[in-house]
């Protein structure tokens, strides 16, 4: 009970601080998660994003309910789940009480201007993290070069990108293996 406690405080205190969504979040479950607490690898972190994102939901809450799960069965996912969220639900319910009467103020638009700069580095960090992690050689950066010129250029679900490139990471390894057999 005490371990959920802890699990449900420290994803509380993630999705607290954690302004933009769950590509901001990135950097801070890899501090917290990985370097700090030892609970998962950079890899496997990595994945729970790309599981994440290609299933219905929220990124952050889907990868704190990954992360609960491993830590604690379904009960650990379902106390992850319910501690990012619950800051969101106190402080949005804060602002909508209050945010219609001073939206139009200026220091409001220029404070949010100045958070949507900070949101823009943090996911900015989030990238770097993932790209020494997930770009090692030649095929993946073409997977990424793909997947990144065709985001940009085409309005097709981050799914069927996500879909496309697992099949290409397959075929690739398919043929190393295939290729390393002949010699």
């Amino acid at each position: 009970m005490k371990e959920l406690g802890y699990l449900f405080l420290l994803f509380a205190r993630i999705g607290g601080l954690t302004f933009g969504g769950g590509y901001a979040m990135l950097p801070i479950l890899q501090r917290e998660l990985v370097e700090r607490l030892n609970w998962v690898t950079e890899e496997e972190l990595a994945d729970y994003y790309a599981i994440g994102q290609c299933t219905p939901g929220i990124i952050a809450v889907n990868t704190a309910t990954f992360i609960g799960t491993k830590r604690k069965g379904v009960i650990g996912g379902i106390v992850a789940t319910l501690g990012v969220v619950f800051p969101s639900l106190v402080i949005i319910s804060i602002i909508a009480a209050f945010l219609e009467g001073f939206a139009d103020y200026p220091i409001v638009i220029h404070a949010f201007a100045g958070i949507r700069v900070c949101v823009c580095v943090l996911v900015l960090n989030a990238i770097i993290s993932l790209w020494k992690k997930a770009v090692i050689d030649l095929p993946t950066l073409i997977i990424f070069l793909v997947v990144g010129i065709g985001s940009v250029f085409l309005n097709i679900s981050a799914v069927l990108y996500v879909v496309a490139a697992g099949v290409a990471g397959i075929i690739i390894q398919l043929l190393k293996a295939k290729g390393g057999k002949k010699a």
